[in-house]
């Protein structure tokens, strides 16, 4: 048996898709186990170019099952329209399962986030505006539906009444939608009509009866086999809902103690965690990101690197490797080793920075950790070390002697500063563009 979570180290984005697709072959289960359709993950293969949302990246591989985890959100027609977009490149799906113990999002905990963000003004958090935050707060708050409620219809449009007739007094009146223009009204009564939700959610949860399973015992069973099992994380550890850039974080856990909650099994059984990073680090919404580049190098990580958000489509923030944070997240994590991915971009480079600590300028203190304090965090600075670059395209590059010397320098320094060994090099999407170092 082997237990492996795969986990992002920065603030998401960093490849996690990439690494578990790679991984995946040789997996009989793989398990998401957080988030909801906000974060997205890429898998490119001899099958095409695909974007997912909620789906795990080891549904290509038909022998491997594939389970939404019960600490997932899900929105189940955003769930049905992926699958769609699966049948069209000829994929059935077949090997997905979904927890019946997983949250749903609904209509309403969309409309709460966008009123949620534009109440914030200025110091919005930049959330995808999908719900997922309101979902979990209705989940912590023991009012939530859950997948298994699709499942009975005359419960769940009862429940559903009540949920509706909430969230619209909440939007009304806490928000002060009632004197808002037509549109939003129109946005709220969408948002809050029972009986069109109902038809919608319970005929998408038609669509998925035969795909909802006792999640817990599947994973119970195939540790009992002795089975190879994923854990697939979204985002990263900076923008875990304790441990991260908070209030700039998601709303639950993406380190491997949620991994253990969001998939159903015991913390012992986790054999090994694999950190997933950037060569570089990027971010998508609000919050410090002390090396954040605005300048032409900044374009050039953004443009090379084709960092737009896979759910919104946003820019990514992009700055050089942050080791301060890749370390603060190995302590939290311990990580058995690192998946690097995307050292291809930084091909052409003449130089290539990295933090290595930060120095806050009001007292000249030096940080090699993260504070809890935002307004701390967002006035810190980095202090760089510099490494000479590389002109050859690593892209073709199979193995580790093969890549030139200068990236193999950097490689060999982010393993020193972040205490772990890097196990994976990964030099462009594709499968066939990992590097695998023996012995770590």
């Amino acid at each position: 048996m082997s237990v492996i979570a795969v986990v992002g180290a920065q603030w998401g984005d960093e490849g996690k898709g990439r690494v578990v697709d790679y991984l995946a072959e040789e997996a009989d289960l793989v398990v998401r186990y957080g988030g909801g359709n906000n974060a997205g993950h890429t898998v490119v293969n001899r099958y095409g170019h695909f974007k997912l949302h909620l789906i795990p990246s080891g549904i290509f591989y038909p022998a491997t099952r594939n389970l939404l985890g019960n600490g997932v959100v899900i929105n189940p027609p955003a769930l049905v329209g992926e699958l769609d977009g699966l049948a069209a490149a000829g994929f059935a799906a077949d090997n997905l399962f979904i927890s019946d113990r997983a949250h749903l999002v609904m209509p309403y905990h969309v409309l709460i986030d966008q009123l949620e963000e534009r109440e914030r003004g200025v110091a919005r958090l930049g959330t995808t505006s999908r719900g997922i935050g309101p979902a979990y707060v209705d989940k912590i708050a023991r009012r939530g539906l859950r997948v298994v409620d699709l499942l009975e219809p005359d419960a769940f449009r009862e429940r559903l009444a009540a949920a509706v007739d909430r969230a619209r007094r909440i939007a009304t009146g806490y928000f002060g939608a009632g004197g808002a223009d037509d549109d939003l009204r129109e946005t709220i009564e969408a948002a809050t009509d029972a009986e069109r939700i109902g038809a919608e959610y319970l005929a998408a949860g038609e669509r998925l009866r035969g795909h909802v399973v006792d999640g817990h015992a599947m994973v119970d069973e195939a540790l009992a086999r002795g089975d190879r099992i994923l854990l697939e994380g979204q985002l990263g550890t900076m923008r875990d809902i304790d441990w991260g850039t908070y209030p700039y974080v998601t709303s639950s856990s993406p380190i491997p103690g949620g991994a253990s909650l969001g998939a159903g099994l015991p913390a012992v059984a986790i054999d090994r965690v694999i950190g997933v990073a950037k060569a570089y680090t990027t971010a998508v919404g609000a919050g410090p990101f002390p090396t954040e580049l605005e300048d032409a190098d900044g374009h050039a990580l953004r443009d090379r690197g084709q960092e737009y958000g896979t759910s919104t489509g946003r820019p990514r923030r992009c700055g050089w490797y942050d080791a301060v944070a890749v370390r603060f997240s190995v302590r939290l994590a311990g990580y058995s080793s690192i998946a690097l991915t995307k050292l291809d971009v930084l091909d052409g480079f003449d130089r290539i920075r990295l933090a290595a600590c930060y120095r806050d300028p009001e007292n000249g203190r030096e940080w090699r950790t993260i504070p809890a304090s935002t307004s701390v965090y967002g006035r810190l600075a980095p202090i760089y070390e510099e490494m000479p670059g590389w002109s050859r395209d690593t892209s073709a590059c199979r193995s580790w002697e093969q890549l030139p010397e200068a990236a193999r320098q950097y490689v060999t320094r982010l393993e020193e500063l972040g205490g772990v060994p890097i196990s994976h090099v990964s030099v462009g999407p594709e499968r066939g563009q990992m590097i695998v170092r023996d012995g770590r």
